[in-house]
């Protein structure tokens, strides 16, 4: 009969895929337990979005069936997200273990509906996400998520609306949607400040923060007040999108905030009724620039109007089509950037 020690020998030629090194020694298998011609065990997960959870599985069940008299094998993955290091002169928020933030220089390539997939398809993988509209000019998410407010206190703290699984905190949810805010750089400050550390977020995984465009007040004021385990670029591929998208990168990598990766949005125009896809603009251009700038490709989401429907209507793409080709590009942006982090809080 095997022992506990032949199958942590079997699970040590597991590799977690990601990280180029075997399960054993990442400390990933848990709860052992042998009887008779059974064994049961736990593989201890980075992220409950793991991007090749079902190769995992595959190889721990091929492993345990090399062991000598055992027929029977039970595999089940524990998730435990690991936080971000800790980055002097920037306070963590609390409870909060990463914080995750969406950007493009240019307005109008689709961020925010990236970032409100993005925030949704984490919660759907089993992840405590919370979502951060940190556009204080033009708050979007509220009307994306189908959520509105204003939200209720406790013990001086804001308690942050909920929908499609993801706790959400925007400043659209505190002013009149029809009042424009006229503020100045010091004021928007402030107020993100304050949105961001005076909402009660409890135990995320993931703080999926929305940036406005540009290389202004309301970007600089989070890369300076928070350590971020790293930054979402979104760009369309037309020239005139890279050209700004390029100002963006740079400002991220002077000011140290980890780059994890490029998405390329509305790659293509989607027939609704042949399903054939056309290329509006030029065709690949995100991940030529990204490829250039040294970073990683996390994909193209070809351009539906069942995106904008249903952002109009509340319900992200991943909710209110589950099986569309966009949505499956969106989910594995999502376990993409999930793994991106894991990756990097393992070093």
């Amino acid at each position: 009969m095997a022992s506990v020690d032949d199958v942590m020998k079997a699970m040590s030629t597991v590799m977690e895929p990601e990280l180029g090194r075997d399960l054993v020694t990442l400390g990933m298998v848990k709860d052992v337990v042998v009887a008779g011609n059974k064994v049961s065990l736990k593989v201890e997960l980075t992220t409950p979005a793991c991007p090749l959870k079902d190769k995992i599985m595959a190889d721990c069940e091929r492993a345990l069936a090399s062991l000598p008299g055992i027929t029977d094998t039970e595999v089940r993955f524990i998730p435990r997200v690991i936080a971000a290091k800790t980055v002097p002169d920037k306070e963590a928020i609390p409870g909060v273990k990463n914080i995750l933030a969406v950007y493009a220089c240019k307005g109008g390539v689709g961020k925010s509906t990236i970032a409100a997939n993005l925030a949704v398809s984490l919660a759907l993988d089993g992840c405590r996400v919370g979502l951060f509209d940190a556009d204080i000019y033009g708050p979007n998410i509220p009307l994306m998520l189908g959520a509105s407010g204003p939200p209720a206190a406790r013990d001086n703290k804001l308690i942050p609306l909920e929908a499609h699984g993801v706790k959400l905190m925007s400043m659209g949810f505190l002013a009149d949607e029809n009042t424009p805010m006229i503020w100045r750089g010091p004021m928007v400050h402030g107020a993100i400040r304050q949105l961001l550390r005076e909402t009660d977020w409890g135990e995320l995984d993931y703080l999926v923060v929305d940036l406005p465009p540009g290389t202004g007040d309301a970007p600089l004021t989070l890369i300076q007040s928070v350590p971020l385990s790293g930054v979402v670029l979104v760009t369309t591929p037309q020239d005139v999108a890279l050209l700004d998208g390029v100002k963006g990168i740079r400002m991220f990598r002077k000011l140290n905030v980890p780059i994890l990766g490029l998405v390329e949005n509305m790659s293509g125009f989607v027939c609704p009724n042949c399903h054939h896809e056309t290329a509006i603009f030029t065709k690949g251009g995100g991940e030529k620039e990204a490829a250039r700038q040294k970073l990683t490709f996390l994909g193209a989401i070809p351009l539906d109007p069942a995106i904008a429907q249903g952002g109009d209507k509340g319900v992200p793409l991943v909710v209110g089509q589950p099986n569309s080709p966009q949505t499956k590009a969106l989910r594995w942006l999502a376990q993409i950037v999930a793994g991106q982090i894991s990756i990097a809080n393992m070093k």
